[in-house]
């Protein structure tokens, strides 16, 4: 099996991309296969390295390696498209050699203007066929003398394509409503046709697995395919994503690059993991499985058809599962630049030993890696930034100043400044006040956090340390 993944360069990964690279990476791994990673680059003027760079990233940040291409190398060049148009351009001579393509002078004005007669008269827009009939002879000598024409496939007429999808199972495409299609440009630059059903015939691709936004395409490849003397392919067309409105995955649901997930704190292994269940089932009713676990059970034949559901809230879900998989050490790791972004300075070697103390309770709380910053700045600013929501909620309250008057009292008497000493104290003070834990803790959260969701409220006060402790407690209670 030789599948293959071949991203245009002309926007940033996209999460439905990266799930098609998943589950090529997934089917050939499964299959003692090789991958192919290809650029289909010949889009110039809207291609960037930026983008070619964010696909490299991108794939390498999922963990998904392939066997030959692009940075890689094999035996057919540099893999970039843009490399192999003389290729391109000989195919086209050989075609048009074999009467399998003919020339065509029609101008686009000359094009626009039959497409809207014939949707006028209720017939189909597509080509019409105008210059098919054109003698050989006639074509090239307009050619030479300088004729702009584009060169299209002269589709079998009558005929039909049909083909057996993996996913979608048998295909028909009555060949009525397959035009005979530009293979090359006027200017002489392939289409996308041409170029990736050449690449696929000298790559020996055997397997093409895509997006079912391609559907259409597939039998356009299948003739070329087969006007080149070769065979075509076996197809796996996956359903689009959807968000959870039902609605084709867009920039409406949130981020749809990559990337954005990757600087937005989510484990790649969380991220293949979810995305592999959006059209596939691992089985057993089971969500959460190994790398390993995915590529012995994956099976094309296994891929649903019906759309999927790409939900941010059930990936955060999942990558809070991941999170609170990590061994403590790697969560530091992961979370301490972060930290130290959100500050704008490296912590010291005191804050950083303070850092791995209250990591693993950061840990157990957090659903990306990004909210640890959140979680902890109040440990290392010199003052606490107050969340207006978290004060306005908590602090008003009539029995906040109480709390925090009877919490600096009780504090004040601790010796040993840890949390359970701590913990001992204030539960004391509740019993005083006759408080349950959230009327009477959350005052004091907020005091010395600035907000009423932080690492456990007794350890956070330990780490903070004693004095620095209470004078947030009474500069909170001169605010009220």
């Amino acid at each position: 099996m030789r599948a293959r993944f071949a991203p245009s360069p002309t926007g940033y990964l996209h999460v439905g991309s990266a799930r098609t690279a998943l589950f090529n990476w997934l089917a050939v791994r499964n299959n003692g296969g090789e991958l192919v990673l290809r650029s289909d680059d010949t889009d110039q003027a809207r291609g960037s390295d930026e983008y070619y760079d964010d696909v490299i990233e991108g794939l390498r940040w999922l963990g998904i390696d392939w066997d030959e291409g692009i940075e890689t190398g094999g035996p057919h060049g540099s893999y970039r498209q843009s490399d192999r148009l003389e290729r391109y351009q000989q195919v086209a001579v050989e075609l048009r050699a074999g009467r399998r393509a003919y020339l065509c002078f029609c101008t686009s004005e000359e094009l626009d203007e039959r497409r809207r007669q014939a949707q006028a008269e209720g017939r189909p827009p597509g080509y019409d066929g105008r210059c098919r009939t054109l003698d050989p002879d006639e074509s090239v000598s307009r050619q030479q003398a300088g004729e702009a024409a584009a060169l299209r496939l002269a589709i079998p007429r009558p005929g039909e394509t049909v083909f057996e999808d993996i996913v979608r199972g048998e295909v028909r495409f009555g060949h009525d409503n397959v035009e005979d299609f530009v293979l090359l440009r006027s200017t002489g630059s392939p289409t996308y046709h041409l170029a990736s059903t050449v690449d696929d015939v000298d790559y020996e691709i055997t397997h093409v697995v895509r997006g079912e936004d391609l559907l259409s395409s597939t039998p356009k490849h299948i003739l070329i395919t087969r006007a080149m003397g070769a065979e075509p392919p076996a197809y796996a067309h996956l359903s689009l994503l959807l968000g959870p409105d039902g609605k084709k995955l867009s920039k409406r649901h949130g981020d749809t690059a990559l990337h954005a997930y990757r600087d937005g704190g989510i484990l790649p292994e969380a991220f293949v993991n979810y995305v592999a269940l959006l059209g596939w089932n691992f089985g057993d009713d089971e969500t959460v499985f190994t790398r390993r676990e995915m590529v012995e059970r994956f099976a094309l034949d296994d891929v649903q058809k019906n759309p999927a559901i790409f939900d941010n809230e059930k990936l955060t879900w999942m990558n809070g599962l991941y999170i609170r998989e990590l061994d403590p050490g790697a969560f530091e790791s992961h979370t301490r630049p972060l930290v130290e972004a959100d500050l704008g300075r490296a912590l010291t070697d005191e804050e950083r030993e303070t850092y791995r103390e209250v990591a693993p309770l950061v840990q157990e709380r957090v659903k990306v890696l990004t909210d640890a910053p959140d979680q902890v700045r109040f440990l290392f600013a010199e003052e606490v930034d107050y969340d207006a929501g978290s004060w306005d909620k908590v602090m008003t309250k009539p029995e906040s100043p109480r709390a925090i008057d009877a919490a600096l009292v009780r504090l004040e008497r601790v010796g040993e400044w840890s949390s359970g000493p701590i913990e001992k104290e204030l539960r004391a003070m509740l019993e005083d006040l006759e408080l349950n834990a959230r009327k009477g803790l959350q005052p004091v959260r907020v005091a010395i956090t600035g907000s009423s969701i932080s690492p456990p409220l007794f350890e956070s006060l330990a780490a903070l340390g004693r004095e620095r402790s209470l004078d947030r407690l009474r500069g909170a209670r001169s605010r009220l």
